[in-house]
């Protein structure tokens, strides 16, 4: 089956102009310094379902703060999370701490392909980007980007939203990669669907491997990949409240240690299902714990979307003189001052509220 893709493909014609134009055209990324092994596992846990130029400032800031494995094995969460925040998807976080204590367990990075992939939360993907780039050894590192690349290149009309899809590509890939120079083929295919070969509009007449491009000589390469559309996302009524004191103290909720945000910090929040006026609902639901209210102002609705979810959140400003004591003693609940904000993990969601609170000078 896989020779159908490969029959009319030069592989050395080709890896010989992918590896070149990479050499030549390689964007200056902070990762790419050197060859060390944790470096470049940060840099890929990272990228997961976020774009680089949004990944580089965390990337620099988180290694600053753990520039090895034995910093980041140690970590706590609140200093790891809030390394992470604005990132999402923070259980790649967690893996990646993981992943750290197991190595210093090892003793030192592993340095074989399926040493890597034992790793926890390391896919088959990021596993072979570490060994190509890392060890140069020759294994496929299927992304995004290799996806499209190697679907207009080979003409494979197979689904890649199907699980099964990655094992034919990673066929592929194995068939035609560079032994000699593994790292650059590999990392040349992902830059090469990372700025020519890219979803909509590819700049085919920029393209170093257009003379091999099956897709191209046959006009087809806007109907590839073929990719099935995901689920529709659900979505979640919330009321957000943000409660704060005389002393102008924000009242803050952590998340619990499991699922969704977990180990996060939130301001109050309740789902909303209709069944009163949001800012009715929302003075009952904080009654008896909130007293002596001082006003209740909305703020305004936001959205935060999630890869499965979408949160709706109707936000509204609580100003109070006390209440909440017995709360705060049984629940993982807190006061933090305006300036104590900055050091813990709120969520992404929220944030958003605060600066709108900050520059409306809400108070």
């Amino acid at each position: 089956m896989i020779e159908q893709y490969i029959e009319h493909l030069d592989i050395d014609g080709f890896q010989r102009d992918l590896i070149q134009w990479y050499h030549s055209v390689k964007r200056d990324l902070p990762w790419r310094i050197n060859q060390d092994p944790y470096r470049i596992l940060v840099s890929e846990i990272m990228l997961q379902q976020t774009q680089v130029a949004t990944v580089i400032p965390y990337y620099e800031r988180f290694m600053k703060l753990f520039p090895t494995t034995k910093e980041l094995a140690m970590a706590d969460d609140q200093t790891l999370l809030k390394a992470w925040e604005g990132l999402g998807y923070y259980s790649r976080a967690r893996n990646l701490r993981e992943s750290a204590r197991m190595i210093e367990e090892m003793g030192g990075f592993p340095k074989t392909h399926e040493e890597i992939l034992k790793l926890k939360g390391v896919g088959p993907y990021t596993a072979g980007a570490v060994s190509s780039i890392a060890f140069d050894i020759p294994v496929p590192a299927v992304d995004g980007n290799v996806f499209r690349v190697m679907s207009r290149v080979c003409c494979i009309y197979e689904d890649i939203a199907k699980a099964k899809t990655r094992k034919t590509f990673e066929a592929v890939v194995s068939r035609v990669i560079s032994h000699e120079d593994p790292s650059a083929f590999n990392q040349g295919l992902m830059e090469l669907g990372a700025t020519i070969c890219t979803p909509k509009s590819p700049k085919c007449l920029q393209c170093p491997v257009q003379s091999y491009c099956q897709a191209y000589h046959q006009g087809v390469d806007d109907l590839l990949p073929v990719k099935t559309k995901a689920t529709s996302q659900t979505k979640m009524k919330l009321v957000v409240a943000v409660v704060k004191n005389q002393h102008g103290e924000y009242l803050v909720s952590k998340r619990p240690d499991t699922g969704l945000l977990a180990n996060f910090y939130e301001f109050l929040n309740f789902e909303y299902l209709g069944e009163k006026e949001p800012k009715e609902f929302l003075v009952e639901k904080l009654s008896p714990s909130c007293k002596k209210v001082e006003s209740v102002q909305f703020i305004g609705t936001f959205n935060h979307v999630f890869s499965h979810r979408i949160w709706e959140m109707e936000s509204y400003f609580i100003s109070i003189q006390t209440g909440y004591e017995e709360v705060i003693a049984e629940n993982d609940y807190l006061w933090i001052s305006e300036q104590q904000m900055t050091d813990y993990p709120l969520v992404t969601a929220h944030q958003r509220i605060l600066k709108n609170i900050e520059s409306r000078n809400i108070c």
